[in-house]
This record gives C-alpha cells, sequence and structure tokens, in this order.
C-alpha cells in the first residue's frame, strides 16, 4: 500500500498511536476518527488490546534469541500489533505487514532499532506459520 497522505494519518502510525495511549492511560476512552481505514485500524487496536495475553504468549513461545523484556513499550507495542495481524488478519500478506510495520517504525525507532524488529518481526512470521 502506497499513503498519499501524512504520517500521522497511516493506519498503522495511527494504530500504534492508539495501542499506546491505553498502555499509558488504560482509563482514556479510545477515539476512532473517519478515515478510509477505519474498519482496519479499529479491529487492530481493539484486537490488540483485547487479545494481549495471547499475543504476548505467542510472542514468548517464540523469543528464543531475543530478549524483549528490556524492549521500550513503544517496541513491544509495534511487535503486538504485528503479531495480532500475523495470527487474526490472514488474507494480509506476512511479508507485507512486516515491510509496512518497517516504514512506520521510522517514526518512533532508531534505524539499528528498526534493524532488530525486522529481525524479531521475520522470526515471528516464519515460526507463526508452523
Amino acid at each position: 500500500m502506497r499513503y498519499n497522505f501524512s504520517p500521522a494519518k497511516n493506519p498503522r502510525v495511527m494504530i500504534i498511536q492508539k495501542v499506546y495511549g491505553q498502555v499509558i492511560n488504560n482509563e482514556q476512552k479510545i477515539v476512532f476518527e473517519k478515515h478510509r481505514f477505519k474498519k482496519f485500524i479499529k479491529d487492530v487496536v481493539l484486537g490488540t488490546i483485547e487479545r494481549s495475553e495471547i499475543i504476548n504468549n505467542e510472542i514468548k513461545n517464540i523469543e528464543t534469541n531475543f530478549n524483549l523484556k528490556n524492549l521500550d513499550d513503544i517496541f513491544k507495542i509495534i511487535i503486538q500489533c504485528a503479531t495480532f495481524e500475523f495470527l487474526y488478519k490472514p488474507s494480509l500478506s506476512k511479508k507485507i505487514i512486516i515491510k509496512e510495520y518497517l516504514n512506520v517504525s521510522n517514526f518512533f525507532l532508531n534505524s539499528s532499532q528498526t534493524k532488530y524488529l525486522n529481525a524479531i518481526l521475520d522470526n515471528l512470521a516464519k515460526n507463526l506459520k508452523k
């Protein structure tokens, strides 16, 4: 998908921001603004939050070569959102999911973190297939 609008309107940037907002303040009501991908954004945000225990268990099961305990919240949220899509959006290509999250990770992470994220997402995608 190519986006011809600002990064702030990118669906996955919005997803990460909304999930992060819930981590920071889970009492806050999530508002989904009008957007052409509103249903997708809402599905991923609410699904990631509602299924966080399942998602975290899947990540822990695969976490053999990576130490995720010391990562920033935003890094963990990107991994959780991508894992939700791997598990619950089977019509989307895992390669596309990885590419999209790597593209938006540049707004939240530095380049060395993005390379680490790429390795983690590749590992997750391969192992979740099994």
